[in-house]
């Protein structure tokens, strides 16, 4: 099934994204995570890819388990950033081959080892060349791609922004998934001045519930999150008390759905971080609106 498909009803959904493993070491613990998400038969699953192809089979594997043995769709990621034009040509042949029909198009992070190149000799620099190339692959996908409701961290400002991400939208991306954020007023201003540079598609609010006080200034520190003072209090009175945190990051991420939902957002994707637990909890705390 398209994502697309998805979206254009109007009844609340709640979808999880997963990561694979860094190696086979730990490969059946996390497979075994992301099984126990499926079975919450989320509206669907995305599964993350490491910079590179680092992750690519572990990628593949679990993204074609969830939709084979849970009936739950799959949106599989893939990055352009440091790989060659084969290796990408290659992967969107294996992505077809398993019959996964929806792909999220990232640049993905820059390598340490890589910050300083001359990247004019690249073969992509910006995930529009992904999108190119998905789109000449004649694969019919259904194609995502991210959005920054407070602003890129390499764009000068907001307004150059969404630019760039228009062209995304004009290259052939169907839908926009958004990083993080904690404060929903930043969302709903994107979504304005957005849809006021004519980007129409799908835009899915990403939620990461923070339940633990030490990821939080590393989660702050990549996505460059603005964090109001409500959830800085939150962290400052239950951050030492590792089960008070868990409780209080759900509700936090729980309530922030709630209000989406209540702004007419009808679809929301929750970054879950392999965790079947906090996953269950936030679906449970939303079952009626839902209807699971």
């Amino acid at each position: 099934m398209k994502l697309t498909e998805i979206f254009e009803k109007s009844t609340p959904h709640l979808s999880f994204e997963v990561f694979p493993p860094k190696n086979t070491t730990s490969f059946e613990s996390v497979m075994a995570a992301t099984e126990e998400i499926a079975k919450l038969r989320p509206s669907f699953m995305s599964v993350t890819y490491g910079a590179g192809g680092g992750t690519s089979q572990y990628t593949l594997d679990i993204a074609k388990n969830i939709k084979v043995s849970y009936g739950v769709p799959t949106l599989a990621h893939l990055t352009c950033v440091s790989s060659t034009k084969e290796t990408v040509s290659l992967m969107i042949e294996k992505i077809k081959a398993a019959g996964i029909q929806n792909v999220m198009a990232l640049r993905g992070d820059i390598p340490t080892e890589m910050q300083n190149e001359d990247r004019s000799r690249w073969t992509y620099l910006h995930a529009i060349d992904l999108i190119h190339e998905l789109k000449e692959s004649k694969a019919d996908f259904c194609i995502g791609a991210a959005c920054y409701p407070e602003i890129h961290p390499e764009s000068f400002d907001q307004k150059e922004d969404i630019k760039y991400l228009k062209e995304k939208v004009d290259a052939g991306c169907d839908f926009l998934t958004t990083q993080m954020f904690f404060d929903n007023n930043l969302l709903y201003n994107f979504l304005y001045k957005i849809r006021e540079a004519g980007i129409t598609v799908p835009v899915i609010p990403g939620i990461m519930p923070i339940t633990n006080a030490k990821f939080v200034e590393r989660s702050v520190k990549l996505s460059g999150s603005f964090v109001p003072q409500r959830f800085k209090s939150l962290v400052d009175k239950f951050g030492s008390d590792p089960d008070a945190m868990k409780q209080a990051g759900i509700a936090y991420a729980t309530d922030q759905i709630i209000d989406l939902y209540a702004n007419g957002i009808a679809n929301v994707h929750v970054y879950s971080m392999n965790k079947p637990d906090v996953a269950q909890k936030i679906q449970s705390n939303l079952s009626a609106i839902i209807g699971k």
